[in-house]
C-alpha cells in the first residue's frame, strides 16, 4: 500500500514540475507574445486617432531655407513647413513644429516619442529601414560634391578629388562615399559633427575648407547667396527625400500615401516646387555676384527711399528694391531704347498719369514706381492668393496689366487655373504666337520675357531677404 502511495506522490510531484515548467517555458511566453502583438496591432491602428484626439501633429524639422524658416513679417515658410501644414489639414488637426539641429538630434526626437514625424529634408540613404518607417517620396535630389571657384579649378571626376580636403556633416553622405571608397581606396573625407550642410557650404565659400557634399536642392538654393560655389560632380544617380516615422507608424504611413497622391493630383506639390525652386533655373553667376556687390556699394544710397515708399504704399521694401535693380541696376539715369527711364524705368505715359515731371530724380521715381505697383495690385482679382499674387503683380509691371489679363483668360480657355502662377507660366509664352494673341484684345506680348523678369526679381528678392 505504501509503495502505491509513494508511487502516486512521485508521479504527482513530477506532474506538478512538468506543469510549472510548461507554464514558464511555453504558456507565459506565448501569452506575452500574443499580448505584445495585440498591443502593437492596436497601437498601429490608433496612432492617427491619438493624433486627432489631441488635435495636434508634432513635426520635428530643422531651420534651413529648404525646410523651415521664418520669413517676412514673422510668418513661417519652407517646403517641409507647407507640406506638413497641408497634411495636418488633411487629417483635421493643427501642426506644431519642434526644431532640432542635425540628423542625430532629429532622429532622437522620433526615438523618444517627442515627435510623430520628421520632416527635415532627409533621404532614405543611410537610415535604418528596420528601425524607421518612411513616408512617400516627394522630391528627388542628387548628392553633389561642391567646391569654390579658384585657381585650382573644380574636380570634374572622382579621380580629381585626390588631395582635396573633403568635409561632410555627421550622419549624411558617408554611406555613398563608403561605396565609392571600395573602387577608389585612396578617397578620404572628414565628418564634422558640429556643422550641418548649409554651414559647410558657407565654410567652402569662406575658403575654410576646400569641398563638401550637399543635396542638389540645398546647393541650388545656396548658390544665390554664394555664387562662387560650384556643384562639381554627382556622387549618385539620385536620392529620395521622405518623411521619417517610428516603426509603429504603419497606419499613419498609409494615410500619408493616400494624402500625397491626392495632393499631387490636385497640383499642390507642383505649386510648392514652383514656389521654392521654380526661379532657381535662372541662376547667373556673373549677374548674381554683381548684384551682391551692389547691395553694399549702391543700395545704401537709396535704401531709406525704398523703405519709405514701400511703407507708404503697403509693399515690401526688399521686393521694391529687387524690382528696381532688375529695371535699372539702381541707376537713376538709366534709359532703355523704348524710352522708359529712371530707377523704376517708368514710361512717359505712366509718369504723366502719376503726375511725375522728372523721371531722373531717384526719390521721385522710386515713390512713383511704388504707387504704380500698388495700383496694379489693387486691380488684381481677390481670388489670386499669395505668393501667386506677387508673381502676377511682377508680370503685370513688366508686360502691362492688359497682357496679364489676356494670359489669364487664355489659361481659363485652355482648362487651366488663371489664379495659379504655374499655369500662367505655360500660357504666357503663347502670347507671342499669332494664332493665340490675335484672339485677345491686347494682342502680341513678349510673354517669355515676362517669365524671365519674374524669375530674376524673385532671385534678387530672396538674396535681399537673406542679407
Amino acid at each position: 500500500m505504501n509503495i502505491f502511495y509513494n508511487l502516486i506522490c512521485t508521479i504527482e510531484r513530477y506532474w506538478q514540475r512538468f506543469l510549472f515548467g510548461f507554464v514558464v517555458l511555453v504558456i507565459i511566453p506565448v501569452i506575452a507574445a500574443v499580448s505584445l502583438y495585440l498591443y502593437k496591432t492596436e497601437w498601429r491602428h490608433t496612432v492617427l486617432k491619438d493624433i486627432q484626439a489631441r488635435g495636434e501633429l508634432v513635426v520635428v524639422t530643422r531651420n534651413a531655407p529648404t525646410t523651415y524658416y521664418e520669413g517676412q513679417n514673422g510668418e513661417y515658410a519652407g517646403l517641409e513647413y507647407d507640406l506638413a501644414v497641408a497634411f495636418a489639414e488633411y487629417i483635421g488637426v493643427k501642426v506644431r513644429f519642434v526644431v532640432r539641429d542635425g540628423v542625430e538630434e532629429i532622429l532622437n526626437s522620433i526615438d523618444q516619442g517627442e515627435a510623430d514625424v520628421a520632416a527635415a529634408g532627409l533621404t532614405r540613404t543611410g537610415l535604418d529601414s528596420e528601425k524607421y518607417l518612411f513616408g512617400p517620396s516627394y522630391q528627388s535630389v542628387h548628392e553633389k560634391v561642391v567646391c569654390r571657384r579658384n585657381h585650382k579649378g573644380v574636380p570634374a571626376s572622382i579621380e580629381e578629388l585626390a588631395g582635396r580636403q573633403l568635409v561632410i556633416p555627421a550622419g549624411r553622405y558617408a554611406e555613398q562615399l563608403g561605396k565609392l571608397k571600395r573602387e577608389y581606396p585612396w578617397l578620404e573625407w572628414e565628418q564634422d559633427p558640429a556643422s550641418d550642410t548649409e554651414l559647410l557650404l558657407w565654410k567652402v565659400w569662406k575658403r575654410e575648407i576646400e569641398c563638401t557634399v550637399s543635396d542638389s536642392n540645398i546647393v541650388a538654393m545656396t548658390q544665390r547667396y554664394y555664387p562662387e560655389l560650384i556643384p562639381a560632380l554627382d556622387l549618385n544617380d539620385y536620392s529620395s527625400l521622405a518623411w521619417v516615422l517610428p516603426d509603429n507608424g504603419k497606419h499613419l504611413q498609409a494615410v500619408m500615401l493616400v494624402w500625397l497622391e491626392d495632393f499631387i493630383e490636385a497640383g499642390g506639390l507642383n505649386d510648392l516646387m514652383e514656389r521654392y525652386y521654380g526661379h532657381l533655373e535662372s541662376f547667373d553667376y556673373v549677374d548674381t555676384r554683381r548684384f551682391r556687390n551692389k547691395i553694399y556699394q549702391t543700395l545704401p544710397k537709396y535704401r531709406r527711399w525704398f523703405m519709405q515708399a514701400a511703407k507708404k504704399y503697403g509693399l515690401d521694401w526688399k521686393l521694391l528694391a529687387a524690382i528696381s535693380y532688375q529695371e535699372s541696376h539702381w541707376n537713376p539715369r538709366a534709359r532703355s531704347p523704348t524710352g522708359v527711364r529712371g530707377m523704376m524705368m517708368l514710361t512717359l505715359p505712366t509718369a504723366r498719369q502719376l503726375g511725375i515731371g522728372n523721371r531722373l530724380d531717384a526719390k521721385t521715381n522710386i515713390f512713383a514706381g511704388a504707387r504704380y505697383l500698388a495700383q496694379l495690385r489693387a486691380r488684381l482679382p481677390s481670388s489670386i492668393q499669395e505668393p501667386e499674387r506677387t508673381w502676377m503683380l511682377l508680370a503685370a509691371y513688366n508686360m502691362g496689366y492688359g497682357h496679364l489679363s489676356d494670359a489669364r483668360l487664355l489659361a481659363k480657355r485652355m482648362g487651366m487655373d488663371p489664379d495659379r502662377w504655374i499655369d500662367l507660366e505655360q500660357v504666357l509664352p503663347l502670347l507671342s504666337q499669332r494664332k493665340y494673341y490675335r484672339r485677345f484684345k491686347h494682342g502680341y506680348a513678349r510673354g517669355y520675357e515676362a517669365l524671365q523678369y519674374v524669375e530674376r526679381v524673385r532671385v534678387y528678392n530672396d538674396i535681399l531677404r537673406q542679407k
